[in-house]
């Protein structure tokens, strides 16, 4: 059965992921997170029959939570994600057996921004997948409006104020969040409202945020999996980043999805989002095997 453990409280705010164990003992372990637009999302949002597949080939997951804008700022939300590998690495195997020297990182969307941004930490995991994420915070997509949620009902700007928290949660369906996101992307005010208007003006500051910016020789081994056909995230932000794996000397793949939209792993009756699970076991268990002799 899963098992529910927190890795970080922050006041009366705990912040919990959710075990998968597999079958097999001392596995290494897949750390996935959510995405959301930083915005909502749940541990138990990672698809039943994803879980089933990496489990069964051999990793324990762990779904994790973290604190969500607006009521969170992006600063906290980065300190999360931190706190989250040096609990995994150096905590969590006296919870939970696991292999602590093959840990990766996995996560769509925004969840696939903080897997990236996961890289360039003190304490990093040994392998990270990408799923449609985004290197920075500044390009035009992100600050301005986007055409394709403009095209959507508009949504006033009341009606998000309405749905913000007076204290910071760390979970939320989309159901109840997904206003929020629509706003920002309809109005252009995603990263006022995700990095908070300081930040959002301080361009230099910003790329304290941006695996792209930050990216360098000890940068763990990456697999990029986008559609080039994203309505949301675009697929540039994954070919960027290949370029500056790639400038790093850093092994990277980059699995292109033709014509696959956002979040087309959402449904797992499409061989797309198969083979992108397939691919992600592949890359992970050949990092693993060989790591130690890159």
């Amino acid at each position: 059965m899963p098992e529910t453990f927190v890795y970080r409280q922050i006041g009366p705010c705990p912040i919990e992921g959710v075990l998968h164990r597999s079958s097999q003992t001392h596995a290494p372990l897949l750390v996935f997170i959510h995405g959301g637009g930083l915005v909502w999302g749940t541990k138990d949002d990672l698809h039943k029959e994803q879980i089933k597949r990496y489990t069964e080939a051999g990793f324990h997951v762990f779904s994790v939570d973290y604190r969500l804008a607006p009521e969170t700022k992006l600063p906290a939300i980065r300190e999360d994600i931190e706190s989250l590998m040096k609990w995994v690495k150096t905590e969590a195997s006296s919870k939970f057996d696991f292999d602590s020297e093959h840990v990766a990182v996995v996560g769509n969307s925004a969840g696939g921004y903080l897997s990236l941004l996961s890289g360039t930490f003190e304490i990093k995991p040994d392998a990270i997948v990408s799923f449609y994420g985004y290197g920075q915070v500044t390009g035009d997509w992100y600050k301005n409006p986007s055409p394709h949620f403009s095209a959507m009902p508009t949504v006033p700007e009341a009606l998000a104020n309405q749905l913000v928290q007076p204290a910071p949660i760390a979970a939320a369906p989309i159901q109840q969040r997904y206003a929020i996101y629509l706003y920002c992307r309809q109005s252009g005010t995603w990263l006022d409202w995700v990095a908070g208007e300081d930040l959002a003006k301080d361009d230099a500051a910003l790329k304290n945020y941006a695996p792209v910016e930050l990216v360098d020789a000890a940068y763990p081994a990456t697999l990029l999996i986008h559609g080039d056909a994203d309505e949301d995230v675009p697929y540039e932000e994954s070919v960027a980043m290949k370029e500056k794996l790639d400038a790093a000397g850093v092994f990277n793949e980059l699995l292109t999805i033709q014509q696959g939209k956002h979040n087309f792993d959402a449904n797992m009756d499409d061989p797309d989002a198969i083979h992108a699970v397939e691919q992600t076991i592949r890359f992970l268990k050949d990092q693993f095997k060989t790591d130690n002799n890159r």
